[in-house]
């Protein structure tokens, strides 16, 4: 059985960080390709950032340069760092593993408001 489970989400002032974690079981991360995606209130899931298997990185159109993924092999986790928050940037973060299935966790809060 696959599992993603997030962590790391909360209240964080504009222009402040934070990192969200992603640890996986029933699959592994590093021949995975596992992504981030966000929701917020009104609007589409859409894609953050991504990693392939081969270390590939896509980016989203409005996290390019203030938002990097990075994974752990030993500890099978994936990871976001996210720099200049927004208020736009509020949202459920989703991790995400693209294989024969997709799967999804069950998302984090960030609130990005001072």
């Amino acid at each position: 059985q696959v599992q993603l489970v997030e962590s790391g989400g909360g209240l964080v002032q504009p222009g402040g960080s934070l990192r969200l974690s992603c640890v996986a079981s029933g699959i592994v991360v590093s021949i995975s390709a596992m992504n981030w995606y966000r929701q917020a209130p009104g609007k589409e899931r859409e894609l953050v950032v991504g990693i392939s298997s081969a270390g590939i990185i896509t980016y989203g159109d409005s996290t390019k340069g203030r938002f990097t993924i990075s994974r752990d092999n030993a500890k099978n986790m994936v990871y976001l760092e996210m720099n200049s928050l927004k208020p736009e940037d509020t949202a459920v973060y989703y991790c995400n593993a693209r294989l024969a299935y997709t799967y999804w966790g069950q998302g984090t809060q960030v609130t990005v408001s001072s």
